[in-house]
């Protein structure tokens, strides 16, 4: 079978996504699957040659997963984040591209100098400690999660983007900051579970049947993972330290009250997402020689 044979089995049999016409979807799990763009697929294969059946099949199993509904990201078992490209299953979270503000945040605040330890906290498939890795300029990364199984994906990614790191990565097993107490850490960063669980059933079924529940939901109307974080944060964080977590929208303002309750920051500061939605919180460690801006 060539690559223009398969590309119409796949229109004919893979529902469209919102938004895009089947051909389009069709061509977006082929090159998916097959680890290639589809440019770069027409320039270097002509029409008529054929594909390795091996990559047919797997093209054909992802085309069956994703008929059941399953998200598309775990149907083809990838889903890009900022420049990297990492395995995804039913394990994590699928990485979302709100969530990549919080790189660029953490990086904007630790740009005018390297080194520290940066923390990752529920790291799923590794994406935001991947990313530090890659693009900051950290002594390490250390991402933890409660899940062994979120922490066997976190792995395959470390190894399937080793050679683009430049910062060392760890992964360590336990709930919130448990695994890394006793470290000094210049930033703490984290996308925690913050759907209540009275919210569960106006979720997208795409979400709710499909991603892991212990990455979604929170008790306390949501905000339990955040009262961990932010009252744990300071006893790790170096004096001018940072905590920086993605905020549900409607709970921001209630995380950035919580936290300058807590009264260990000198500065707290929530920002909007590209849609304009309250999304990322930032606060600094307060310390008494002063604090950078945030």
């Amino acid at each position: 079978m060539n690559l223009t044979t398969l590309l119409s089995e796949v229109v004919d049999t893979l529902p469209p996504a919102d938004g895009e016409s089947a051909a389009d979807t069709a061509r977006a799990l082929i090159a998916a699957v097959l680890d290639r763009s589809w440019s770069a697929m027409r320039l270097t294969e002509r029409d008529h040659a054929p594909l390795a059946q091996i990559d047919v099949q797997r093209v054909r199993d992802a085309v069956t997963r994703a008929r059941t509904g399953m998200p598309f990201a775990y149907a083809v078992g990838s889903a890009a984040f900022r420049h990297l490209v990492l395995h995804v299953d039913e394990r994590v979270l699928i990485p979302r591209s709100e969530t990549e503000l919080l790189v660029d945040h953490v990086l904007r605040l630790t740009h005018a100098s390297s080194g520290g330890v940066a923390v990752d906290v529920g790291t799923g498939s590794g994406a935001i400690a991947l990313a530090l890795a890659q693009e900051g300029a950290f002594d390490r990364v250390i991402g933890t999660d409660i899940s062994a199984d979120a922490l066997a994906v976190a792995r395959i990614n470390r190894d399937r983007v080793a050679a683009l790191l430049r910062s060392p990565v760890e992964w360590r097993l336990g709930a919130d900051l448990t695994p890394v107490q006793g470290l000094a850490v210049r930033v703490i960063v984290s996308n925690p579970p913050y759907i209540a669980f009275s919210e569960a059933a106006a979720l997208p079924p795409s979400v709710r049947d499909w991603e892991p529940p212990t990455a979604l939901f929170a008790d306390d109307n949501g905000m339990a993972r955040y009262e961990v974080l932010l009252r744990g944060a300071p006893a790790l964080l170096e004096p001018n330290g940072w905590i920086v977590l993605e905020c549900d929208a409607r709970r921001a303002r209630e995380t950035a009250t919580l936290a300058e309750r807590i009264g260990a920051y000198d500065r707290v500061r929530v920002y909007d997402d590209l849609t304009g939605r309250a999304r990322v919180l930032v606060a600094q460690r307060r310390a008494h020689s002063g604090s950078d801006a945030i």
